[in-house]
């Protein structure tokens, strides 16, 4: 790669959610959800182009409204309730590329990530560039040890996963981590060699778990505003 490359970011956000709907564009704080999303790829500096796939003509609306692009609609076949985010950026790159369009990095930030600051942004693509992994992405610690994790069955008997560690210390345990679920800073042309977004060179980023939240149900959103007031005031 030569020169300054190009960048796109992807917000994906269907009008389907079904969990908590029209979660994409609910207010969140007095903001619709993604503007929050929105705003921090704009604001990074990093990004040719911020646009957002979506196959809903409503949040269409709103995300140009925030400064977004919207260039196409999502196809029925990227917007059901089995489509997967590989698919919807596949899909999003290869409309580009069919007006001629291309990019050399990609970033999908969920619209539903009010956490992710700028800098978080500008710190993934430096990240990225600066080595050799094909993708970076945001993972937080596990705050209780998943090596003493239970199993429950309709009974309500609960069993260790792990027996081993009975009698382990939590301190002796090795830490886990799991997807923040924000954002994927990737190269376009290993995604599209390879089409996963966690593969043999997908490497990562620690953030803290106060500014990671899961938001799928009522009191995930009550949660999330809580701790987004706390930390952003």
């Amino acid at each position: 790669m030569t020169g300054t490359p190009t960048a796109v970011a992807i917000i994906p956000a269907r009008g389907g959610s079904k969990r908590i709907p029209r979660k994409n564009i609910r207010l969140f704080r007095g903001r619709p959800m993604l503007a929050w999303s929105i705003e921090a790829a704009l604001a990074c500096g990093k990004f040719d182009t911020v646009m957002v796939s979506t196959d809903d003509p409503e949040i269409a609306e709103v995300a140009r409204g925030l400064g977004a692009e919207v260039p196409f609609l999502r196809s029925s076949a990227a917007a059901d309730d089995y489509a997967t985010t590989s698919q919807v950026l596949l899909e999003v790159l290869d409309q580009y590329a069919q007006t001629g369009v291309h990019f050399d990095l990609a970033c999908c930030l969920y619209p539903t990530a009010p956490f992710v600051l700028p800098e978080d942004l500008v710190e993934g693509c430096e990240q990225l560039l600066g080595s050799g992994f094909d993708v970076i992405m945001p993972v937080a610690a596990f705050s209780y040890p998943i090596w003493r994790s239970l199993q429950r069955d309709s009974d309500g008997r609960v069993d260790l996963n792990f027996p081993e560690n009975l009698n382990a210390r939590s301190q002796d345990l090795p830490v886990a981590y799991h997807d923040a679920g924000q954002w994927y800073w990737f190269r376009t042309n290993a995604f599209l060699r390879d089409r996963v977004l966690m593969g043999e060179r997908t490497g990562s980023r620690v953030v803290s778990s106060i500014r990671v939240q899961d938001i799928d149900t009522e009191e995930d959103w009550a949660l999330a505003e809580l701790k987004h007031e706390r930390m952003l005031g």
